[in-house]
């Protein structure tokens, strides 16, 4: 089922994507790209969650940053490729 949202996110980049500017995302990794992290790593409904929760602090107000999938306090576990914090 992750890759239901995972076709979403590439369809959402290859469409309205292509009309937001390059470069103007305040996070790193960009908010689709943290969105097809989360799905990998957590499934279709916690990544969701996960990405969803980033779109809500990706706005004007906010500082941005660096913000990867496994640095995060919801659903924490050990992600791939990484030794856990």
């Amino acid at each position: 089922m992750k890759w239901l949202g995972i076709a979403v996110v590439q369809a959402w980049r290859h469409t309205f994507g292509l009309l937001t500017p390059a470069g103007t995302c305040k996070f790193h990794p960009t908010c689709s790209q943290y969105a097809l992290d989360a799905f990998r790593e957590l499934g279709l409904v916690r990544g969701a969650i996960v990405a969803g929760w980033r779109l809500l602090r990706c706005n004007p107000w906010s500082h941005g940053g660096v913000d990867h999938v496994c640095d995060r306090s919801l659903f924490r576990r050990a992600c791939s490729g990484r030794a856990p914090a």
